[in-house]
């Protein structure tokens, strides 16, 4: 009696097993994604940059970047350009919105992570440690330093639009 109630709860033991292994699966899938992140290198002496990237948000509700924070600088904030008359200018903002089931690009130009009075000269090559804090949690990334082609100058606290 014992071993046919053992051989029936078996099925069931392998079944539920698998259920929470594809549910934990999806909400792996679901959760936020950040590709391709990456810092601006700057040059010596220089002691604020940006950081970027794109995030990937899979689920079916908007979701927020709320904040970050990273060990090379001592403050960092979320910023924005906006164009005021003809002058660009950076703000922070208090949160950067990813769209249901959309993508977020972190840019120049556009949204991204400021990292103001850096705590060391960043080369070429490093990887900076970011940990970035959402409405549904947080997520650490790695952003190397990326020497970015020449273009149009980044916009700063009142540069003026040709």
């Amino acid at each position: 009696m014992l071993a046919e109630k053992k051989r029936m709860l078996l099925p069931l033991a392998l079944a539920l097993s698998v259920l929470a292994l594809s549910s934990a699966a999806v909400a792996a899938d679901s959760a936020l994604k950040v590709d391709d992140p990456y810092v601006r290198l700057i040059p010596p002496g220089a002691k604020a940059t940006g950081a970027f990237m794109s995030i990937h948000n899979p689920q079916g509700t908007e979701r927020k970047l709320l904040r970050a924070e990273s060990p090379v600088a001592r403050i960092v904030q979320l910023h924005d350009h906006i164009n005021e008359g003809g002058v660009m200018k950076m703000r922070e903002v208090p949160s950067i919105a990813i769209k249901a089931n959309g993508r977020q690009e972190l840019k120049p130009g556009s949204y991204h992570v400021m990292l103001i009075e850096l705590t060391r000269e960043l080369k070429e090559g490093d990887m900076i440690p970011i940990r970035l804090e959402f409405d549904d949690g947080m997520k650490q990334i790695e952003a190397q330093v990326r020497k970015l082609p020449m273009g149009p100058a980044p916009a700063t606290h009142g540069a003026k639009m040709h």
